[in-house]
């Protein structure tokens, strides 16, 4: 008996195609772009789990009969978008600001405020899986003619605890286990198309430049801060596609260092910031100058939390200390 094999058969069999997870993880089990030994598949250049994956009743029983693999089911080959409602993951991980509203306390929630703000019914009914932390994921055929990407809470998404997959990610499939659960099927119906107006609210937005040329105040700052300012400004500048928001978030992080400690005025840090970030919102990435400007605050408010001392203030805190 093996059933995550029966498992990974029944997934394939709706025409969905799989790739195998780590044992008990939500991690994919084939090797990355570093380790790929240029052979059988990647003979002819490195495929990933996305490309490898398969509805090939043959090569699922080969792979499946080899380890107790968890169920990879990735979305964009399956033709399918995946609203997946989380669950918080401790007592602490509560309601953000926007969200922190009587009734709210989950994903399911928050996709059910989003529903009636839209004034659209919730799409309950279709194909649905109940998560290992007791969340769930529903899913639904993809549009044709538009190639919707992945999404995360508020970052271009939906809300709080409310992710999708499409083009570019995958879900655990039902059958598989963690640590925390199985994945169960709670709804076994086809999958419904998604909703049109869940289609305009995913879809990619246009790229536009920024609204108006970014003015850095003119001032004179300690030397050391502004070699600060200018490092991170060239760190952001250079930042490549894929590591944009991540970047432009360290960076603001420093310089809000910086302004809890009054060392630099927080629109000037902002300014700078922006500035160095122009680059990042064009045609060739998905960032937009909201979202810029949403990382940038969140950075700074972030680097409030640990002032940074100047030499000058370390220096000084020595001196007393030897006293």
């Amino acid at each position: 008996m093996n059933p995550l094999l029966d498992h990974a058969l029944a997934v394939a069999a709706r025409g969905w195609p799989v790739f195998p997870l780590r044992p008990g993880t939500k991690r994919p089990a084939l090797h990355g772009t570093t380790s790929c030994p240029h052979t059988g598949p990647c003979m002819t250049g490195h495929l990933g789990w996305e490309q490898r994956a398969t509805t090939d009743p043959d090569r699922i029983r080969r792979a499946w009969n080899t380890a107790p693999f968890n169920i990879g089911l990735p979305t964009g080959p399956a033709g399918l978008v995946v609203v997946d409602l989380d669950t918080p993951k401790s007592p602490a991980d509560v309601p953000p600001d926007g969200w922190n509203r009587e009734g709210v306390s989950d994903g399911h929630d928050v996709f059910a405020l989003v529903c009636e703000q839209a004034r659209q019914p919730v799409p309950w009914e279709t194909f649905t899986v109940r998560t290992a932390r007791g969340g769930s994921h529903l899913y639904f055929v993809a549009p044709s003619g538009v190639e919707l990407r992945n999404t995360e809470g508020d970052a271009g998404g939906l809300g709080w605890k409310v992710d999708t997959r499409a083009h570019g990610g995958y879900v655990v499939a039902p059958g598989s286990n963690t640590p925390h659960g199985a994945y169960t099927v709670l709804d076994d119906r086809e999958p419904v198309e998604l909703p049109g107006w869940l289609i305009q609210a995913l879809s990619p937005k246009p790229r536009t430049a920024l609204s108006a040329p970014v003015v850095v105040p003119s001032q004179r700052m300690p030397a050391y801060v502004a070699a600060a300012v200018q490092g991170e400004r060239d760190r952001v500048a250079a930042a490549q596609p894929g590591a944009h928001t991540r970047t432009l978030f360290i960076a603001a992080v420093a310089l809000g260092q910086l302004v809890a400690a009054g060392h630099l005025p927080p629109a000037t840090a902002e300014a700078h910031l922006h500035a160095a970030a122009t680059h990042m919102i064009t045609d060739q990435c998905h960032c937009t100058e909201r979202e810029v400007l949403r990382t940038i605050t969140n950075g700074l408010r972030a680097g409030a939390s640990r002032p940074r001392q100047a030499p000058a203030d370390r220096q000084q805190l020595g001196v007393r200390g030897a006293a």
